[in-house]
């Protein structure tokens, strides 16, 4: 069992890094901007449970051969921004939907689930984050090393999901204010849209493994 002492310095840091907005946070933004604090909230939650897969991988020794392998990570990478663009684009192109539809309603919950997971799996700084940072929270003597690493990872998810659902609310709530006026709305969320291929673009150009 990892000592109460390196859980509870585990927690601090990661609440430090949490609460600064990344790529994950703008992401979440982005759709609740577009499509309302319901888009938000489930795309929090498929974002989520897309990272589970780079935290096993990393718990059990795969994740340091991504993280040190250029082309797995510009591949991964590049894949990420692709589809954050992808996502951008349809939104300015059906910013005018929400106008006509209930708010936050166009998307079925699957899909919003299946959008947010594809953009958490795809995001190769969640590796290389958890390679980075949790180890350097493990102590060999205290039993096994993937249980421990497993059970930082969790609490990491569990912080980050709260985190960002408090942000995919506000952000939710605001275009539910703005959605008064149709041509408000409608400029909200092309500016959703711009956010996430601007998302994207930064991801496919910053990051890159030499």
């Amino acid at each position: 069992m990892i000592p109460i002492e390196n859980l509870a310095a585990f927690g601090v840091a990661a609440i430090a890094i949490i609460v600064i907005p990344g790529p994950s946070v703008l992401f979440v933004i982005g759709r609740s901007i577009a499509l309302g604090r319901r888009a938000g909230v489930l795309s929090v939650v498929g974002n989520a449970v897309g990272t589970v897969p780079a935290l096993l991988a990393v718990a059990f020794g795969v994740g340091a051969v991504v993280a040190s392998s250029a082309v797995a990570f510009t591949v991964i990478k590049l894949a990420g921004a692709a589809y954050l663009v992808w996502l951008g684009v349809q939104a300015i192109r059906h910013r005018g939907a929400p106008a006509r539809a209930p708010l936050g309603r166009r998307s079925s919950t699957r899909t919003l689930l299946a959008e947010g997971f594809v953009v958490g799996v795809t995001n190769p700084k969640t590796i290389a984050f958890f390679v980075a940072v949790l180890p350097q929270f493990v102590d060999p003597g205290a039993g096994a090393v993937w249980a421990q690493l497993l059970l930082l990872g969790v609490v990491f998810e569990a912080l980050a999901l709260l985190s960002d659902s408090i942000w995919a609310l506000a952000a939710g709530t605001a275009r539910t204010w703005f959605a008064r006026s149709p041509r408000r709305v409608s400029a909200l969320s092309g500016a959703g849209g711009v956010l996430m291929i601007g998302l994207g673009g930064a991801l496919a150009l910053t990051g890159s493994k030499s």
